[in-house]
């Protein structure tokens, strides 16, 4: 199937409207759990099973609304894979949706937490939406037509910066829910790189920043909006990212996966979608004698050699 630019803008707005309904059902769900756990509601069993009620609601009326819409369209969404709904990824228009990403945030009142909701054409995105209703902040991008922040102001919001090297950037990472103690060790030494001093720690970058706040599809539209310089993780999956995917790519960001061995592919694949390892990098402003692009992979590259590599359970 193909879809015309007028169809997939008509699309990009059902997604918008559906996110603040989504959204607003997500800040109804916080304060319940958030009441529940003032009542006595806090041992980590009666937690996750709020969240996962939660998450099931809100991807739920998000499914059934798309189901209604659009009934041709595939739908992939986190609460359905989980539940053992796991069709293979084809060439036709999928709905691509994280419910509630940063559920530990949406438990906590901590105000990063969003839904996201992209749709993918040909194996790779084409539209997304993320919208966090605890700031009342809706990211959207159409391919080929740019990213927004509340559809009004474009991506980045301001003009590019340099980024001369990991040493002046801020970056985005997460602890992630494996914590097992081959993963946790590689990841505290890959944070102690990009870190710490080089001066006293081998290959040390002294970054400006580390950052968790803890949801993969608000790490995309930070960079998206040039807040953050780069995100970097290893184990999320395609709800998490697609939507954030689109959003960076045309903010004028560039978008890649793993392994760490420095290849960047020109566009965003299948393979870079399912991968479970990305990294995504802000717009930068080229100089008299290297572009922009040139400049992502660079960044990239160093980022590669510092940081170590795992395979997502």
């Amino acid at each position: 199937m193909t879809l015309n630019t007028s169809e997939l803008k008509d699309i990009l707005a059902f997604a918008v409207s559906l996110s603040h309904r989504a959204g607003d059902l997500i800040l109804e769900g916080s304060k319940a759990i958030r009441t529940a756990a003032g009542q006595g509601v806090g041992e980590k069993k009666n937690a996750v099973d709020l969240v996962t009620e939660w998450d099931v609601k809100v991807e739920e009326m998000i499914k059934r609304e798309v189901a209604a819409a659009y009934p041709s369209f595939k739908f992939m969404g986190e609460e359905s894979y989980s539940s053992g709904d796991r069709q293979p990824l084809t060439d036709e228009p999928t709905f691509c949706v994280d419910p509630i990403d940063g559920t530990t945030n949406f438990v906590h009142g901590f105000p990063y937490v969003c839904v996201s909701i992209g749709l993918i054409l040909g194996k790779v995105p084409v539209l997304g939406v993320i919208r966090n209703p605890f700031l009342n902040q809706t990211y959207s991008a159409l391919k080929g037509h740019g990213a927004f922040l509340n559809e009004t102001s474009r991506l980045p919001l301001y003009p590019p910066a340099p980024l001369p090297s990991l040493s002046s950037a801020i970056i985005g990472s997460e602890w992630g829910s494996d914590r097992s103690d081959s993963i946790i060790n590689a990841k505290a030494r890959s944070f102690m790189r990009l870190a710490a001093d080089g001066r006293s720690v081998p290959g040390g970058k002294m970054a400006h920043a580390l950052r968790s706040i803890g949801s993969a599809a608000m790490n995309y539209a930070l960079v998206s909006s040039g807040a953050l310089d780069i995100y970097w993780e290893i184990g999320c999956w395609p709800w998490d990212v697609c939507a954030g995917m689109i959003i960076a790519t045309e903010s004028g960001a560039m978008v890649s996966g793993g392994p760490n061995d420095g290849s960047v592919p020109s566009v965003i694949n299948e393979a870079v979608l399912t991968g479970r390892k990305y990294i995504v990098v802000r717009a930068i402003q080229g100089t008299s004698t290297e572009s922009g692009a040139d400049a992502q992979r660079r960044i990239i590259k160093e980022y590669y050699e510092t940081v170590e590599d795992w395979e997502a359970s």
